[in-house]
């Protein structure tokens, strides 16, 4: 089906992984278009209630394939590759999590950025890259990064360029979790079905009036918050999680 990614389901999570890894899972056209396309068919699919991020081999992604690509206008490679991409993965409704198994550097980074957690094995390392090839950081880099983790420390990662390693990323509050690398495809797992065994619907309307908050006003977020409670109230998860309340019992969200 795909070159370049592989894509599966399995207990109501999508896995899409890079598959490049003999150039480390870099970037180039084909992968964009791929890429785009299985975050839309994960999207679509209603059996599908959270989204795995993640590279085949010892890297998450190195990035743009500066070797793949003749084209010298990087503009017109984030309007036409990149930018459709964060767009995506911002817009589903769905959580999705990076699981950054090795380096995640550049435009790699960025894309661990645009996720909504972000696990890393503890061989894992983020590099802002782009400085030391005289570019500036993309795909939603310079938007992300300082939310997560400041102004300041934000233009020392860029500016400077430093590796740093998964517990430092940990630490600036970048990860969600480190995890052993013998254990951390099966703490992926156990993670992303959890957060697909959810209220889904609640999950979107988080992620979608989060996003809109950065650029309102607290009037604006608090109409949000009317909006998104009004639609979460009518969903059937919300039924069942008031009648699994009052029956004293866990309840089984269905993502409707």
């Amino acid at each position: 089906m795909f070159e370049t990614i592989m894509y599966e389901t399995r207990a109501g999570v999508a896995w899409i992984t890079l598959n490049r890894p003999d150039k480390l899972n870099a970037f180039m056209s084909v992968m964009h278009k791929e890429m785009l396309s299985a975050l839309k068919t994960a999207g679509k699919d209603e059996e599908v209630r959270a989204i795995v991020i993640t590279g085949a081999g010892r890297a998450f992604c190195s990035g743009q394939d500066l070797g793949g690509s003749d084209n010298p206008d990087y503009g017109e490679v984030l309007r036409q590759g990149y930018n459709p991409m964060v767009q995506a993965l911002v817009s589903i409704e769905k959580p999705v999590i990076a699981a950054v198994n090795g380096v995640a550097a550049g435009a790699g980074m960025s894309l661990a950025l645009a996720c909504d957690f972000r696990l890393a094995s503890e061989k894992a390392s983020f590099i802002e890259a782009f400085i030391h090839v005289g570019l500036v950081p993309d795909s939603g880099n310079l938007y992300f990064l300082p939310r997560l983790v400041g102004h300041a420390k934000a233009m020392e990662l860029a500016v400077l360029g430093e590796k740093i390693s998964a517990e430092q990323a940990k630490e600036l509050g970048l990860v969600t979790k480190v995890v052993s690398d013998e254990a951390f495809v099966q703490e992926v797992e156990t993670f992303a079905v959890r957060l697909a065994n959810m209220p889904t619907k609640a999950i979107g309307l988080i992620k979608r009036y989060m996003n809109k908050s950065w650029e309102s006003d607290l009037n604006e977020v608090l109409e949000y918050e009317a909006l998104a409670q009004k639609t979460a109230g009518y969903t059937q998860d919300h039924k069942e999680g008031v009648t699994a309340f009052m029956e004293k019992r866990k309840p089984v969200f269905t993502g409707k």
